[in-house]
């Protein structure tokens, strides 16, 4: 007399294997796609981003002009908002760049 135990035993190494069979079929086709949803949804968020930027970059450089014109800027803080700008609106081009470096 069989144990009942080995019913779901032989089940759940049916279900494996199916799993594996399906996993190896399936694969393919999920590679195969033009597009990612990670990077439609990453393209979409850089967009809001630097769409947000740009009027918060232009009200910065206004803040800075009007605190040098008054002389009381630190150059730090200009070289700071500076290349906070160059990193946030190059970054795409940067990216590039160090994927080229890599090879990926």
């Amino acid at each position: 007399m069989r144990h009942p135990l080995d019913y779901r035993l032989a089940v759940k190494r049916a279900l494996m294997i199916f799993e594996l069979l399906y996993g190896l079929y399936a694969s393919p086709l999920v590679v195969a796609q033009s597009s990612s949803p990670f990077m439609t949804g990453a393209t979409s968020l850089q967009t809001n981003i630097l769409a947000w930027l740009t009027p918060v970059a232009v009200i910065l450089i206004m803040a800075l002009g009007g605190m040098a014109m008054a002389n009381r800027m630190s150059w730090g803080w200009c070289l700071g908002a500076i290349l906070g700008i160059a990193i946030a609106f190059g970054a795409p081009q940067i990216v590039t760049w160090v994927r080229g470096m890599f090879g990926v």
